[in-house]
């Protein structure tokens, strides 16, 4: 492809006040308001003080900063994007960069929860207006794990060396919910320390990810998968007060060793991946493993009798390549074997079970999203406003995923860059009649057709109640 015309033939000027560059957030910030953002951000989030506007509502900054998220602003200063051409004509109360930063810098603790009960509300209604989680009536996961984001600058409250030598972090928690037949979404996130344990306030962050879970529609089994860091009695015990099923990765403890080398050889079954899928120790590509099962293990024998668990060990095992095996004059005799335990009282299959259980590096395709978009940057030198800004991504993040499940069923499994490139990033030229709007968007779109039928559901009288 080259350009048609030379350089002296073509010529440019920012002076049209009637396009915009991202009419898709007419109707991605329209399902926004049909599910409640605005009310409830207005009715929890109690933020007053002159940082607020003088005890002005927060809702239409909440708002803004999530449009500025769907657009794929990553900092404060992007959420420029929402200032220009026609905006102000198409939305209402869009608020300055340094508005929203001031807002975010003003959050304390107590107004971070209260954003996170915005969080689980706007969930909830997602999921009641959209197909957001198909079959969750049936079967959920919620997955829960955590990552480190890198941050730069010596100001940055929290930030601390931790598991990365030399790299300062900040350490976000978070857990998701998906179905056989979803893509994951976010049910809860917490900004923490960079030094913060992984399993630090996991047991209270466990039961609100499930109690998130159910108001988004999850009523059928409920099962909570996570690695090792999260396998501690507290977790466990928040799952059975919710009335959920667990599914943990163990490590290999002295006890679990003890157990896993008494299974017998005849115990253990031949599994083949239809697609080769990678070793959580090496990274190598595997497609072939074995699986046994110890139908009664009771784990955390070292508390209380009253914490003691008994359920399921399920133990995969690859073939060590990285050692060679003992090898007699009959070929090999004792293969070497790396072992991959975890504790569950799911009441699958075992190989059925064992397949859902790994099925939990979902949660890493979350965590990547959020590193290629708005978390690329934790925009503040306050922990507290970093700490809304991971809020308000996974609220953008969950209203992305229901814009994708409302428009067809590719764009319900798509990424959110494949959202933004379809859906969001369409530009449109503003015209007005009859105290009408319309949109003038490309000829030959070629997600015409999808873009189309997202507009004309969101802007459909909504189904009675």
């Amino acid at each position: 492809m080259q350009v048609s015309h030379t350089r002296a033939a073509v010529s440019a000027a920012f002076d049209d006040e009637n396009l915009i560059a991202h009419a898709g957030l007419v109707p991605v910030m329209r399902l926004a308001e049909r599910c409640g953002l605005s009310r409830l951000a207005a009715e929890k989030v109690k933020l007053t003080g002159a940082a607020n506007g003088a005890g002005a509502s927060a809702d239409a900054k909440v708002t803004s900063i999530v449009a500025g998220m769907a657009a794929g602003a990553d900092s404060i200063d992007d959420l420029h994007v929402l200032r220009h051409g026609a905006m102000p004509v198409v939305f209402a109360g869009i608020r300055a960069p340094s508005t929203l930063g001031s807002f975010l810098r003003a959050f304390t603790h107590g107004h971070a929860l209260q954003l996170h009960a915005v969080h689980r509300k706007f969930l909830a209604e997602l999921a009641a207006h959209t197909p957001l989680l198909p079959g969750a009536d049936a079967m959920a996961f919620i997955d829960v794990d955590s990552t480190h984001k890198r941050v730069y600058g010596r100001t940055k409250q929290g930030a601390e060396y931790g598991r990365f030598k030399g790299i300062r972090t900040l350490h976000p928690l978070l857990a998701t919910i998906c179905t056989p037949r979803s893509r994951p979404v976010i049910a809860a996130v917490r900004m923490r320390r960079g030094k913060a344990a992984d399993s630090r306030g996991a047991p209270k962050f466990v039961a609100e990810a499930l109690a998130t879970a159910r108001e988004a529609g999850c009523t059928g089994t409920r099962i909570l998968r996570a690695d090792s860091q999260f396998y501690n009695a507290g977790v466990i015990a928040a799952c059975r007060r919710a009335g959920a099923h667990f599914s943990i990765t163990t490590g290999m403890n002295p006890s679990i060793k003890r157990a896993v080398h008494a299974i017998p050889d005849h115990d253990w079954q031949q599994i083949t991946y239809p697609t080769a899928v990678p070793d959580p120790d090496t990274g190598e590509l595997i497609s072939d493993a074995e699986v046994a099962e110890i139908p009664a293990y009771t784990a955390f024998t070292g508390r209380k009798k009253s914490e003691h668990v008994t359920a399921r060990l399920i133990v995969r095992r690859v073939r060590d390549l990285a050692k060679p095996a003992v090898v007699g004059e009959q070929g090999e005799l004792f293969p070497l074997w790396r072992y991959h335990p975890f504790f569950t009282d799911n009441p699958a299959q075992t190989l059925q079970a064992e397949r859902e259980h790994r099925h939990h590096a979902v949660v890493e395709q979350v965590i990547a999203d959020s590193k290629a978009g708005a978390l690329a940057h934790l925009p503040s030198g306050h922990f507290n406003a970093n700490a809304a800004w991971l809020t308000l991504w996974a609220m953008t993040y969950n209203l992305l995923r229901a814009t994708g499940a409302l428009t067809s069923p590719f764009h319900a499994k798509a990424t959110t860059a494949t959202l933004r490139t379809h859906l969001v990033h369409v530009p449109a030229r503003i015209a007005r009649s009859a105290r009408r709007l319309t949109l003038h968007l490309p000829r030959n779109w070629p997600w015409q057709q999808a873009w189309t039928h997202l507009f004309d559901t969101v802007h459909d009288p909504p189904p009675p109640a």
